[in-house]
């Protein structure tokens, strides 16, 4: 078995130490032997970011994710399906260490390239929208968030119905999005559908219906102030 197969092996039986050990051995040879651009040498690298990620070492993982990229960059071009993927993958990793800001140009380009090559309403697509709204949320730019949660949650009505999970999740994005922004009475009526549905589907007591009933309540009250304020 090979030094790679091995590692491999330690990492899926939950042996992590073992495994990024071998990796960075098979690391350290394909560069030497095969170079920095080798197809074996990015999957080594690959593999060794995932172990790292996987044992919360993700700081030391996003270098190896950058020099992938860089190589699939020059080598396939950005709209390859590896050089896509890598993009999605180095931008969780900035998120995952709080590094949202530098996450959004890699999510706003993912999103561009599967828009223009696999469409709007494909999954994926809808995927890295949801993901880009979350990016903008945490940096403080909620404005920019909710025409991509508007229409994310356009589309699943559309796609999967309005009580679909995910059509549950996305209206109750928008509503929490609408909050943010200062805009809580047209969050309320969000609020109000995406109850109403948890309580036929899950039960008045689900700790989701109890999470969305409060949400509503604390809609409904900041809705009052601000119409008494205008007042």
């Amino acid at each position: 078995m090979s030094q790679n197969n091995l590692a491999s092996a330690y990492r899926d039986v939950g042996r992590p130490v073992e495994a990024i050990l071998l990796f960075e051995r098979t690391l350290a040879a394909r560069e030497r032997l095969l170079g920095g651009d080798d197809p074996s040498t990015l999957n080594s690298r690959g593999n060794l970011a995932s172990a790292y990620r996987d044992v919360g070492r993700s700081a030391e993982a996003i270098p190896l994710l950058e020099q992938n990229l860089a190589a699939q960059e020059r080598m396939f071009g950005p709209d390859h399906p590896d050089t896509v993927r890598s993009v999605g993958i180095l931008a969780a990793m900035y998120q995952a260490e709080g590094r949202a800001a530098e996450a959004i140009p890699l999510l706003e380009r993912t999103l561009a390239v599967q828009e223009r090559l696999l469409g709007p309403d494909h999954l994926d697509t809808i995927r890295s929208r949801n993901n880009l709204a979350g990016a903008f949320r945490t940096t403080g730019q909620v404005a920019r968030a909710i025409p991509l949660i508007e229409q994310i949650l356009t589309t699943r009505e559309r796609l999967l119905g309005v009580d679909h999970p995910r059509t549950l999740s996305a209206r109750n994005n928008l509503a929490a999005a609408y909050r943010e922004a200062g805009r809580a009475a047209e969050a309320v009526p969000l609020f109000e559908q995406t109850l109403a549905a948890c309580e036929r589907l899950l039960g008045a007591e689900d700790p989701r219906t109890q999470a969305t009933r409060n949400n509503l309540a604390l809609a409904r009250r900041e809705a009052d102030q601000a119409e008494q304020s205008s007042d």
